[in-house]
């Protein structure tokens, strides 16, 4: 989809929210788009089998059937399942809602289509938020806000359908993270960070695993990476966990407009106390969890396996998620986590204990500290652990200091990794550890000053098993660039003169103008 228009249609949509919070608000519009969509699928298959059972030159022909049976055909769910499009009762299809939606009841009728179209696909039971008849928007709103959503076009092609309301989706949940500030980001991870988890991992097959998968954001940009690749959508299959039933929804929402086969567990719960995935052992983890949460401990998590390291802190979860996801790996797995830069280096409470068992373990494999301003809800800086059990090169830990690497403001107070830059640090990591991907040229590992270097345990250990990036890797080559060194002093002096004069004279105009006001100082 056009990015004019998702400015158009986001812009619109904003003001339609007159005063009501965006985190309430969000999930209203997020559902509408989901409802306009799986509606035109529908629509879409109808239209083609239609066509297809009225073809003698097509498989589907339905000889010389009159309209009433190839109307009755068209009744059969099978044609609709099998190419994951769901089925929408008459009553719940998007004409009818649409035609609706100038009456005040309006929001009843959204939430009676819901309740249908639940009723008639297992796969969404529980998953479709039917808050609509008690949303507190101002008289008709709802109602425009249903003609907007009326305008975006899915297209006739179910894949195509799926990649444009992905476009959406992604664009309105990254807004709306903007729009809700702080803890709107809790359920968004920035894309540029997605994309540098998955291109390190390279998650191709198996079970991938997000246990605080917030939007699902983390699955979507999988298996983009999949078939962008040349694999199959299918070649993973998805295991997520969400606290926040809000949040599960729309992660669920998420992957199912995709098409993505995915288990979320039976209901949103928290992690580390009603863990619904507790036998899975993963290929992948990727995990974006809220950083150094405080009030996560519960007496019932003392002497839980997961913690092989070392009981983690009960004022931070850091060392809880490092641990929770060394656990659900499988002996062959990897892991790529995003956490606070306090978690390469604090002592506090038994975390440098934890760290370096974990060190000496050897299940530490890259430590990547990233630019700053990449989150939208936060300051904090922050990093990427990868952790693995049978590391490729084992008795070392590969280092990147990325945070001077290629950024683009994508918008006043937000950065993104730029493409270049992911694509730096997933070769630097792939040269590491000897993997080549087929047709690509081979090339081989070296240290670089400033940027990356492989570092062996005990040298870590002597740095008492800090994590940071800037402590091993150096500073970068600064090229001599002949100039003699009186020769600068005497430029940078003269420079100087003339910035601390002109800094004098602003300091007497500002003198005056406040004494001409009556404030002498």
């Amino acid at each position: 989809m056009n990015a004019d228009i998702q400015k158009t249609l986001w812009a619109t949509a904003d003001k339609l929210r007159a005063n009501m919070d965006a985190a309430e608000y969000k999930h209203l519009v997020l559902g509408l788009i989901f409802v306009k969509y799986i509606s035109d699928t529908f629509a879409a298959r109808r239209a083609e089998l239609t066509e297809r059972l009225t073809n003698p030159d097509d498989d589907y022909f339905y000889g010389d059937a009159d309209p009433a049976d190839i109307e009755a055909e068209l009744e059969d769910r099978d044609y609709y399942k099998e190419v994951n499009a769901f089925w929408v009762p008459e009553g719940a299809r998007w004409e009818t809602l649409r035609n609706l939606a100038k009456r005040p009841d309006i929001g009843k009728h959204i939430d009676d289509a819901l309740a249908i179209i639940e009723s008639e696909n297992p796969k969404l039971k529980g998953i479709l938020d039917k808050r609509y008849a008690r949303a507190q928007l101002p008289d008709g709103k709802l109602g425009e806000l249903v003609d907007l959503i009326s305008t975006i076009g899915f297209g006739d092609s179910a894949g195509g359908a799926s990649d444009m309301l992905g476009q959406v989706y992604e664009y309105f949940l990254g807004m709306f993270a903007s729009a809700e500030g702080k803890r709107g980001g809790q359920f968004y991870t920035p894309a540029s960070i997605v994309k540098t988890l998955v291109a390190v991992l390279n998650p191709h097959h198996g079970q991938v695993y997000d246990p605080c998968c917030g939007s699902g954001g983390m699955f979507v940009q999988s298996e983009q990476f999949i078939e962008a690749h040349g694999g199959k959508r299918g070649d993973v299959s998805i295991y997520g966990q969400e606290s926040n039933p809000t949040t599960w929804r729309l992660a669920a929402m998420n992957l199912a407009i995709r098409g993505i086969e995915f288990n979320l567990g039976k209901e949103p719960a928290d992690t580390f106390l009603r863990d619904q995935h507790p036998s899975l052992r993963a290929d992948f983890v990727l995990a974006n969890p809220p950083f150094n949460v405080s009030d996560w401990w519960h007496a019932s998590l003392d002497g839980d396996p997961r913690w092989a390291y070392g009981t983690p802190p009960q004022g931070n979860a850091n060392t809880a998620w490092l641990q929770h996801m060394l656990h659900h790996l499988k002996p062959t797995g990897r892991a790529g986590i995003v956490l606070a830069n306090g978690s390469m280096s604090s002592s506090q409470n038994n975390e440098g204990a934890i760290r370096a068992a974990m060190v000496e373990a050897d299940v530490v494999e890259v430590m990547v500290a990233l630019p700053g301003q990449l989150f939208f809800n936060t300051q904090i800086p922050a990093c990427l652990w990868f952790l693995a059990k049978q590391k490729k090169r084992k008795g070392e830990v590969l280092f990147i200091d990325a945070r001077k690497l290629g950024t683009i403001m994508i918008s006043r107070v937000q950065a993104e990794l730029d493409d270049d830059a992911i694509a730096r640090i997933a070769q630097t990591v792939a040269a590491w550890r000897g993997e080549v991907e087929a047709g690509a040229a081979v090339t081989e590992y070296a240290d670089q000053p400033g940027f990356c270097r492989s570092v062996p345990l005990a040298e870590i250990a002597q740095h008492g098993h800090v994590l940071t990036p800037g402590r091993y890797v150096g500073a970068e080559e600064v090229e001599d660039d002949d100039e003699a060194f009186d020769e600068k002093m005497r430029k940078l002096t003269e420079k100087l003169g003339e910035q601390m004069a002109r800094g004098a004279e602003l300091d007497a105009v500002i003198r005056q103008k406040l004494g001409e006001l009556g404030y002498e100082f």
